[in-house]
């Protein structure tokens, strides 16, 4: 089995979504900020480039980018 970096796999997997929804870091916080999580450019930023998100965090943001789950692809 392949050794796999998993935080590297998240962060690739969230950039990948907002780059295909054209989402810049401020509007995914200011979504976020709309259903009640505190969030600013600067933490979703730190999250995403250390990978270390939390899968609720994940779930959370495809939510606000209207994603289904079916139409993850990785």
């Amino acid at each position: 089995m392949e050794n796999k970096n998993w935080n590297d796999e998240a962060k690739l997997i969230l950039k990948s979504i907002l780059a295909d929804k054209n989402i810049k870091y401020h509007e995914l916080a200011q979504a976020l900020n709309e259903i009640g999580l505190e969030e600013s450019h600067n933490s979703i930023a730190s999250k995403i480039s250390r990978g270390t998100f939390s899968f609720a965090f994940f779930l959370q943001c495809i939510y606000v980018l209207d994603i289904n789950s079916h139409d993850l692809d990785f």
